[in-house]
């Protein structure tokens, strides 16, 4: 771990506290001057450190930068050397990831911003990215997987979106079929992804996965179309002490554990427990014509199982489905 992040480390413990620069140094094994260059180096990458007079350094409870060395610390051992390009606004993660994805000499990274002015969603729809209330990320990877297991990242992406939360909060998350993620009857999160394939040999070459998360309400809140759609994971009390870059690390250790055995679908199980839909009435379109069905099952495919109004039964593979409110 870098000086500077052993130095984070230890004001994120007594965030909104004043630390000594000679604590530091003594509890970190270094000298006044070491903590000096690694507070200054902090706070040129957008931490609010304060230097307080005759107290030392104090990082501002307004401090919430997400940044490469942070997310790192977190990584499992097996993602220490995973490339990350953070940015502090971009149009799209997943159209950068794509442009590095197309680069011969990279074979996997991930894209993370503090704000996306382009943000883009399932079915030709935008996402909503404002500057340091969200996180925002795209990872991309060149798998040899044939097409049926390909389809299978979004659902496992999810269930990472929804292990990552449980474990870092008290929160318990759903997922509505294909791939949003609700808490509390809101929309917390949504799934984008894409892929580049070879016909000739049915194999996927390269998969897109994004995924933006609303991590606490906007200051001037959503905008009138999301009000009554959108939630965010935490309240104003909840956000203080919340480290994104954790949150952004677990999402990558999650799924990539799910990743090593997604040929065998075990994480589907996890997937049906969290799936609120099962069970409830449902609508979606096909051809320009609505239905109604009763969703029964997740198949091995991660497709939704329905029973039609006349009883018989089907699967849906993509597309959108519809609920009233409340859900239950």
């Amino acid at each position: 771990m870098s000086t500077k992040l052993r130095i984070l480390s230890l004001l994120e413990e007594q965030k909104g506290n004043s630390i000594s620069g000679q604590s530091l140094a003594n509890s970190l094994g270094l000298s006044r001057t070491s903590i000096w260059k690694g507070i200054k180096a902090l706070q040129e990458e957008g931490y609010i450190i304060e230097a307080v007079t005759n107290k030392g350094y104090q990082l501002s409870l307004k401090s919430d930068i997400i940044s490469t060395d942070a997310i790192q610390s977190y990584l499992q051992p097996t993602l220490q050397h995973f490339p990350i390009y953070p940015f502090k606004t971009i149009d799209s993660t997943n159209s950068e990831a794509r442009k590095l994805a197309m680069l011969d000499s990279t074979h996997q990274g991930l894209v993370v911003s503090e704000e996306q002015t382009n943000g883009r969603g399932r079915l030709g729809k935008s996402f909503y990215s404002p500057n340091q209330t969200g996180v925002y990320l795209s990872f991309f990877l060149k798998p040899n997987l044939n097409m049926a297991d390909a389809a299978l990242v979004t659902t496992a992406a999810a269930v990472a979106v929804c292990l990552a939360i449980e474990k870092i909060t008290t929160k318990q998350p759903q997922i509505k079929w294909v791939n949003d993620i609700y808490l509390d009857e809101t929309k917390i999160c949504g799934i984008l992804t894409e892929a580049v394939s070879d016909f000739e040999s049915g194999k996927v070459e390269t998969l897109i996965v994004g995924i933006g998360i609303n991590v606490k309400e906007p200051s001037t809140g959503f905008p009138d179309e999301l009000t009554t759609i959108a939630g965010s994971l935490l309240s104003s009390a909840e956000t203080e002490h919340f480290d994104r870059n954790l949150l952004v690390a677990e999402i990558m250790n999650h799924f990539y554990d799910i990743y090593q055995t997604i040929e065998d679908r075990s994480f589907l199980d996890e997937y049906k427990k969290r799936c609120f839909v099962i069970g409830k009435k449902i609508t979606f379109k096909e051809r320009k014509q609505e239905f109604e069905a009763i969703p029964i099952d997740i198949d091995s495919q991660g497709g939704l199982v329905i029973q039609m109004a006349d009883g018989h039964q089907r699967t849906l593979s993509y597309g959108e489905i519809v609920m009233k409110k409340p859900f239950h």
